[in-house]
């Protein structure tokens, strides 16, 4: 017996959309700890603790990122590049 077209699952569509949510749910979990870092940190002005949040996503340097040292990565790989 044949299935019908309905019944047939598209497992990249499935995989597509897990790593959607995966994302979502990082990016989600990433910027509440930054809030709550925010508010402990008492900030002064809206702007600033929004500022904190927004940048939750970068990276500190660590000591061997040094000037002039080859890059292994964009500064900020979620900005579109100028290419």
């Amino acid at each position: 017996m044949a299935r019908p077209e309905r019944d047939v699952i598209d497992f990249s569509a499935l995989e597509r959309e897990l790593k959607g949510a995966i994302e979502c749910e990082q990016r989600h979990k990433r910027e509440n700890e930054a809030k709550l870092r925010a508010v402990t940190q008492r900030v002064s002005s809206y702007s600033e603790f929004r500022d904190l949040v927004l940048s939750s996503h970068l990276k500190p340097l660590e000591k061997k990122d040094k000037d002039g040292a080859p890059r292994r990565q964009p500064w900020n790989p979620v900005a579109p590049s100028n290419k």
